[in-house]
């Protein structure tokens, strides 16, 4: 199965779920977010802020295909343009960090570590643009509700990241960019290591054992 990522841009935001091109929780402040709900603006709201941000700061979010198909995607952005993190209890964010705001993996792609991938590949373009950490707004009590635009603590845990700032529900957590920049070469190491041992193990052996990287 191959995989692609690319980045957001006005000529693929039709390739998001109907779900990511409509959920303005971060890029509104509530006020305008429920006004654009009530009057149906939303995609419009959502595309204006993307325009927004690609010109003055730059690529603000990615899409992961699986075989051609859009299989989740993600966004992250600096604080001053996230009306909605300042409504947060945990609020603000660090003034070194850059936002990430909305993370989905589609139904049918879920198990198969695409959300960790879509993590690494904002922390690696983050590092690549000189930003010191990433910080998220995180849902401590997630429900099950797929309309959620707020990503799980458990997961953002799972990935890496590390709570800053305590609170039963909204906790703010930190992914450090200097840590993420060394999972592929920890993981190629660890690989590295395991393939070694695997070949001196087979040099002696009758019959060459079944071995599946994982």
């Amino acid at each position: 199965m191959s995989r692609r990522i690319v980045g957001v841009t006005l000529d693929n935001l039709e390739h998001l779920s109907k779900h990511s091109r409509t959920c303005v929780f971060w890029e509104l402040a509530p006020h305008l977010k429920e006004q654009a709900e009530e009057y149906g603006d939303t995609e419009f709201e959502k595309e204006a802020w993307v325009s927004s941000v690609l010109l003055e700061w730059g690529s603000c979010g990615r899409i992961i295909y699986l075989d051609g198909i859009p299989a989740g995607s993600v966004f992250y952005a600096p604080p001053a343009a996230v009306p909605r993190s300042l409504a947060f209890p945990t609020s603000p964010a660090s003034p070194d960090a850059v936002l990430l705001t909305g993370l989905e993996v589609l139904p049918e792609f879920r198990g198969g570590g695409l959300g960790r991938v879509l993590v690494q590949t904002v922390a690696k373009d983050l590092t690549r643009r000189g930003v010191k950490a990433v910080e998220v707004f995180a849902d401590n009590q997630p429900s099950d509700d797929e309309r959620s635009c707020v990503i799980p603590a458990d997961f953002l845990l799972q990935v890496g990241f590390k709570t800053v700032r305590p609170h039963p529900k909204w906790p703010r957590l930190r992914l450090e960019l200097r840590t993420a920049s060394s999972w592929k070469e920890d993981v190629e190491a660890a690989l590295e290591k395991l393939l070694g041992t695997v070949s001196v193990s087979t040099a002696t052996a009758t019959a060459e054992p079944s071995f599946r990287p994982v």
